[in-house]
């Protein structure tokens, strides 16, 4: 494994940490990542929706125009499987935050 993968999948980890704590901006992040397969990541647009609509529910705007110009290039199911996916961690977060 390079470098170069190990401090990518080190971004990726910390940014899921932080995010865990309720940090907009890690979830921002880690759509940026996701969705140019920025430091070594796969692009998946799938997992960048996810992490945008997170942000998004911040009320971060900056989340959401990215959201919207991802959405442009997916099927209505990789959406659909992507608010799923958001959903489904936003409840976890909960549970984790009580």
């Amino acid at each position: 494994m390079g470098s170069s993968l190990k401090s990518a999948r080190f971004l990726v980890e910390s940014r899921l940490r932080d995010a865990a704590r309720g940090d907009a901006n890690a979830c921002y992040d880690l759509g940026m990542v996701y969705s140019s397969g920025a430091d070594g990541v796969g692009v998946d647009l799938i997992e960048a929706h996810k992490w945008f609509n997170i942000a998004a529910v911040t009320g971060d705007s900056r989340a959401q125009e990215c959201r919207a110009e991802i959405a442009e290039d997916m099927t209505a199911r990789e959406i659909i499987e992507a608010q799923k996916a958001a959903r489904a961690w936003l409840r976890g977060f909960e549970v984790r935050a009580a």
